[in-house]
């Protein structure tokens, strides 16, 4: 399984239509996408962020179904305009030594085959994560997974603001 997470703050110019919206297309993606197993969309807590949501995926072939949902990019095209910071990251339990590389590699080929994509990550005040629209991009290392496996619930779990 992996566990695709985003992390973000809204810019201050960003009305509350726009953030209603913008979280209402996150809650979407969950609900629209098959490969998305689980998912949670509401407030970050504890952290420097305002929101967060979390897709529960298959293995590397629904990741890539998640990345390249018409609903994922709705999200990307109305979304990231609005957002000061966003980091993304993933954690799995898979034994693959290669899987950070093969998610990079996934996000990659979606950034190459999608120029507009790539200018709106990489006009975000402020991004860090799993993947960047560059071929110097950097994953982060594997986390330990055996011991820290995250406790899921059902598909439609998610914060009402």
């Amino acid at each position: 399984m992996i566990y695709h997470h985003n992390r973000f703050t809204f810019k201050t110019t960003a009305t509350a239509p726009q953030r209603e919206e913008a979280l209402a297309s996150l809650r979407n993606q969950g609900e629209s996408i098959d490969a998305v197993v689980r998912y949670v969309v509401g407030r970050d807590i504890g952290g420097e962020f305002e929101y967060g949501a979390v897709f529960v995926l298959e293995g590397l072939d629904g990741y890539w179904e998640y990345l390249m949902a018409p609903s994922h990019a709705h999200t990307d095209r109305i979304g990231l305009p609005l957002l000061e910071s966003f980091v993304s990251y993933d954690t799995t339990d898979s034994d693959d030594p290669d899987i950070a590389h093969k998610i990079a590699d996934l996000h990659a080929r979606r950034y190459a085959g999608d120029p507009a994509l790539t200018k709106l990550v990489a006009d975000l005040p402020s991004y860090t994560g799993s993947s960047a629209p560059t071929p110097t991009s950097r994953t982060s290392p594997p986390r330990p997974t055996s011991a820290d496996r995250p406790a899921v619930g059902p598909k439609a779990v998610h914060d009402s603001d």
